[in-house]
């Protein structure tokens, strides 16, 4: 059965509502073999999804290369490319974005990905006086305009960057985090998202795989895996790992939303279709670093509606344990 697809903004593109997050096969999720993470993206691909996603500082371009040498071992229609673009820049600073290095940073990219037009480019969670100055939206429209990029958009860390985000016209999609422990976007960015016909990418769905339901406070990670070395921020914001919610807490509320989940449901899988029931989400981005995750994630789609009761518990549940250490930073 196909996956299901959703309408990506304005872009005239409908993408699978389920697609690759490429972070992993990239870097700091531990040792992704070549092999690894090319079986993990063919296995996606095998199983339907059309949309990817991937930055040009996964790996130091690692990540977009490995997506380009899959896709030229494969026929039919070449799936949506998303990358990112900004990260590069040292310092990270505003005054770092003009076109010249935008430019160079896109032109990267589309080396490492082969191809001459990027399907979209988003501003890489930028500073946050990025958003709202129009002189680095006129560089991505000249961008646009030059034939280097079909569409941009942005990756944010706060609500506040989305909202500003979205009275720009050039902007087609935000980037986002939200699951089941960042529930915040869909009290007013998701309505706001949709009047504008903006796509909204959610990422971080599984919270740094917290809501596989697999870990327990004896888990250990690798020293070069994020879930190690950037609990408290250290290396780049928070948020990206565990969804910014302290370990333990974390760990209780996955024990509450355990029997929320249906029988013979990963809870993966339930995490995933939970964020679906968001219309406003365009397509969600887990991460795999082998084929079983990404199989088992594009499975996810076929997983019936989740019913009001269990959502409201969800929220309770997420309004009790969660939403005081994470609402208020986000």
């Amino acid at each position: 059965m196909p996956l299901s697809t959703r309408p990506f903004g304005r872009t005239g593109r409908a993408p699978t509502a389920i697609g690759f997050g490429a972070w992993a096969i990239g870097g700091t999720w531990g040792e992704v073999t070549d092999t690894e993470a090319k079986d993990a993206l063919n296995a996606a691909l095998d199983a339907g999804m059309t949309f990817i996603d991937t930055a040009d500082v996964y790996g130091d371009g690692l990540s977009e290369r490995r997506i380009a040498s899959v896709l030229k071992t494969r026929s039919g229609p070449r799936p949506f490319v998303a990358t990112k673009a900004g990260r590069r820049l040292n310092p990270h600073a505003p005054e770092g974005f003009t076109q010249a290095n935008l430019e160079a940073f896109i032109d990267r990219s589309r080396k490492n990905l082969e191809t001459d037009t990027l399907d979209l480019v988003q501003l890489h969670c930028p500073p946050t006086e990025v958003y709202g100055d129009q002189r680095i939206h006129d560089a991505l429209n000249t961008l646009k305009a030059k034939g280097m990029i079909a569409n941009y958009g942005v990756s944010v860390q706060t609500i506040d960057e989305a909202m500003t985000s979205l009275k720009f016209p050039g902007v087609t999609s935000v980037q986002i985090i939200y699951n089941l422990f960042r529930q915040r976007p869909a009290d007013q960015f998701f309505a706001a998202a949709k009047a504008a016909n903006v796509a909204v990418i959610a990422r971080v769905p599984l919270a740094s795989g917290l809501l596989t339901g697999k870990m327990s406070a004896a888990s250990q990670f690798a020293a070069d895996d994020h879930r190690s070395f950037n609990r408290n921020g250290e290396f780049f914001d928070k948020g990206e790992t565990f969804s910014g919610v302290p370990f333990d807490i974390a760990l209780q509320a996955v024990e509450e939303l355990r029997p929320l989940v249906p029988a013979g449901i990963p809870m993966a899988a339930f995490a995933l279709r939970w964020i679906l029931m968001a219309d406003a989400i365009s397509v969600v981005i887990p991460g795999a670093k082998n084929a079983a995750q990404a199989s088992a994630n594009a499975a996810a789609d076929a997983l019936p509606p989740i019913d009001v009761a269990t959502m409201s518990k969800a929220r309770e549940i997420y309004q009790r344990l969660i939403a005081p250490h994470v609402a208020h930073l986000w």
